[in-house]
């Protein structure tokens, strides 16, 4: 089955919808789906509740959806990179729930594996643990928390095959398997696509069961949120 569709906006078309929760791949701009992200600001959806370990920056990744106002609640671990997203926030325009990092990415594995909600300590006594269930297990206190099944996810990748198998790069994995796995409906980002069985199975990251489309973007922008460099020599 060939899943691969001819550009971000057409692999979108008729899957997105206001109000709906998208999940997105990435740690700060590292992994985003760059292409996806902007054909999802094209697309005019609002009242979104976006689930991502952070909110991009100003004017780039996330951030862009911010400056149009077609989100209306975060579900992130990391907000600091974003002075819009602060002062939407500070002004009560943003609902924002506040997750660990760890506990956002078990939050998205469980959505994918059908488990509805689990236990962990991280967070008890706490903001996080307010409004929510307290447990003891072996004498130690520990929350309960809902997994995620985003309606739609946007994930990115480094190569896939045209049954949407894929292989991630390097640290550009970081969130986007588990995101893939929660999606109701996963939509892929990658730089390049082969023929199906071009890709040895044990280089498999992401089995193609999780992806329901494709769209290439063979040369993202990439941008490093802190550019730090070191002085020249004797300068």
């Amino acid at each position: 089955m060939d899943k691969v569709y001819a550009s971000a906006a057409e692999a979108l078309k008729g899957v997105v919808a206001d109000g709906q929760t998208i999940a997105v791949g990435g740690f700060g701009l590292c992994g985003i789906p760059e292409a996806l992200i902007a054909a999802l600001r094209d697309s005019k959806v609002k009242e979104l509740t976006c689930v991502s370990n952070n909110a991009g920056v100003d004017g780039f990744g996330l951030g862009q959806l911010l400056e149009t106002r077609q989100i209306k609640k975060m579900i992130a671990s990391y907000v600091g990179e974003n002075k819009e997203f602060e002062r939407q926030y500070l002004a009560g325009e943003l609902e924002l729930e506040f997750t660990p990092q760890g506990t956002l990415a078990e939050k998205l594995r469980a959505g994918g594996a059908g488990i509805p909600a689990f236990f962990t300590r991280t967070g008890v006594g706490t903001i996080v643990a307010d409004g929510k269930e307290i447990r003891e297990f072996d004498g130690d206190q520990f929350v309960m928390e809902r997994s995620i099944s985003p309606d739609v996810s946007l994930v990115k990748a480094w190569k896939a095959d045209r049954s949407g198998n894929l292989v991630f790069r390097k640290t550009a994995r970081n969130f986007n398997p588990n995101v893939a796995m929660a999606g109701k409906l996963t939509i892929v980002e990658v730089e390049e696509v082969v023929d199906t069985g071009a890709i040895d199975p044990d280089q498999v990251h992401l089995p193609g069961i999780y992806v329901h489309r494709i769209v290439v973007n063979a040369n993202p922008e990439k941008r490093i949120e802190q550019r730090t460099v070191r002085n020249a020599q004797g300068a």
